[in-house]
């Protein structure tokens, strides 16, 4: 069984490994603010090879240098109506120092981000972040807060 450490050491490694050597590469990048309390804003990097079907995800706050790396979990689909987008719940766990220290989920239907929520695990607090589609931003230059 592999320890925590070593599947961190990997994931980090697959992060740093130039991704045009894996395949066809996606980016995709999103902007959230919080919905409630606190201006808390963060950037969500997502990246998809179409080769070999491996995706990624990392998340970097407007008051911080550091990108937390994201491991993606689960996504469960629902069929709202015939004929429209389906509903898609996507969750990434989040790996800081070491440990798996919280998770974020996410609420799509076709191009639209409805939601996205951050649960930290130590203390259970959840938080509640909206997509801020008037936000310009792009893989070479990010949110531009």
């Amino acid at each position: 069984m592999i320890g925590l450490k070593s599947s961190f050491a990997f994931i980090s490694a697959l992060l740093l490994i130039p991704l045009t050597a894996l395949g066809e590469v996606t980016t995709e990048v999103s902007c959230f603010r919080s919905l409630e309390g606190k201006n808390i804003n963060f950037e969500f990097r997502s990246y998809y090879d179409t080769v070999s079907r491996w995706s990624g995800a990392g998340v970097k706050y407007t008051k911080s240098r550091k990108v937390i790396p994201l491991v993606y979990r689960s996504v469960e689909e629902e069929v709202m109506a015939e004929g429209r987008p389906s509903q898609f719940t996507t969750t990434w766990v989040e790996v800081s120092e070491d440990s798996l220290t919280g998770e974020y989920e996410m609420v799509s239907q076709g191009a639209r981000i409805y939601g996205m929520t951050y649960t930290n695990y130590k203390s259970g607090k959840k938080y509640s972040f909206e997509q801020d589609i008037t936000m310009d931003a792009s893989p070479e230059t990010g949110c531009r807060w």
